[in-house]
């Protein structure tokens, strides 16, 4: 049996807030059509966009923009590590290549929001219709800690 390391599929991503859905450049909603917005990420310059049927990560250096779609068809395998302010969240393709999506400077309803969308991104990939409870909440970005 032989092993084989893949390079990442795209650069590393640390993610450190939010964005409102409604704040979006323009050039990201040229992207998504007839797609929910699940939730919107953001890095000092780059996106991270979460729609139900797809990621759409926008890495933007000076005036040079690369866009990484990775459809939730795609995606084999995924998983979540917490620490105690970050969070990554790893993507294995079906080809076999990591994606690897960090989440810094992460309160608990960041968390916890996080959970959710990470729930219903299993559902997703699994080919399953995520609870309507859970796409409620991220869309009406409704994360409150009890």
């Amino acid at each position: 049996m032989s092993y084989v390391k893949y390079k990442s599929v795209t650069k590393p991503f640390n993610f450190s807030g939010i964005i409102d859905k409604n704040e979006l450049p323009a050039y990201i909603k040229q992207y998504i059509r007839e797609e929910l917005i699940l939730v919107a990420y953001k890095t000092t310059r780059d996106h991270g966009i979460f729609t139900d049927k797809k990621i759409i990560l926008f890495d933007n250096y000076g005036t040079r923009k690369q866009i990484y779609t990775i459809p939730y068809s795609k995606i084999s395998t995924l998983s979540i590590i917490f620490d105690e302010k970050k969070a990554n969240l790893d993507l294995y393709l079906d080809s076999g290549y990591p994606v690897q999506l960090t989440f810094i400077n992460m309160s608990g309803e960041d968390k916890l929001r996080l959970r959710i969308l990470y729930t219903c991104l299993n559902h997703y990939i699994n080919n399953q219709e995520p609870l309507q409870m859970d796409i409620d909440r991220l869309l009406k970005n409704d994360i409150h800690l009890s």
